[in-house]
């Protein structure tokens, strides 16, 4: 399993500490980007799982066209 974790700077460095302690823990370092990279991948697969199901109205080629 994969997670994630958001930790302010100032507690970070003691929590990942003790993730290193253990043994079955993997721990690896991102950088900014590449958390809001993620974020903005997860939100998109969320919407595209709404708007499959017809909860989230899409905009038709056209109207996205018209727009630019």
């Amino acid at each position: 399993m994969k997670v994630l974790l958001d930790i302010k700077d100032d507690k970070a460095t003691h929590l990942l500490e003790v993730l290193k302690g253990l043994s079955y823990v993997k721990t690896k370092m991102i950088s900014d980007e590449k958390a809001i990279l993620i974020e903005e991948i997860k939100e998109a697969v969320d919407n595209l799982a709404l708007a499959r199901k017809g909860k989230l109205k899409l905009q038709s080629a056209r109207e996205l066209y018209n727009e630019l």
